[in-house]
């Protein structure tokens, strides 16, 4: 890819619509969390990678009560990177559309679960698992836990950033498939 590539020009749009709403409007100079967060969000534009995660048997896991359960039966990194993405999949829905979790269907399973309260949890076990891949530094991990509330305030200042630059332009975050 190219620096012209429109996900390299995304990326850059996040990147600094991270960097505003947490250098700026909550003072917090944070370079390594900051690029964790622009990456998690270049990285859900995709619905695939938003629900990533699958069971044993391969169907999709949608929701963060069966996310857990899969956590439970992995190992390793395996079980590091399923912590990891309820913790960014928790933090994505809890920063950038709480909206979306008011709605969460009367029939899910989700609708009892706190999504604060499991990602912080989800955040703090994948900084304590060792990994033999360099899948994200432990310490924006446990950063990401002990912060979480935080981080959810800072994109969703992000996401009215973005909103306020480009009111129904083409930066709308659309989660593609």
């Amino acid at each position: 890819m190219t620096a012209d590539h429109p996900a390299f020009r995304l990326r850059d749009f996040f990147a600094g619509v991270a960097e505003y709403a947490f250098e700026t409007r909550l003072g917090i100079a944070d370079p390594p969390l900051i690029d964790y967060l622009t990456d998690l969000l270049t990285r859900f534009i995709h619905f695939d990678k938003l629900y990533n995660v699958r069971d044993l048997t391969g169907r999709r896991v949608s929701e963060v009560e069966s996310m857990l359960a899969e956590a439970d039966v992995r190992i390793g990194d395996a079980r590091r990177e399923v912590h990891r993405h309820i913790g960014d999949f928790t933090l994505f829905w809890t920063g950038v559309y709480p909206e979306a979790l008011r709605s969460v269907d009367s029939g899910a399973r989700d609708r009892f679960v706190d999504y604060c309260q499991q990602g912080k949890r989800a955040y703090h076990i994948a900084s304590t698992i060792p990994s033999e891949k360099d899948d994200g530094p432990s310490e924006v991990l446990e950063r990401l836990s002990q912060e979480f509330e935080l981080c959810a305030y800072g994109l969703n200042e992000a996401r009215r950033e973005w909103e306020r630059r480009e009111p129904g332009g083409p930066w709308q975050l659309v989660v593609f498939n």
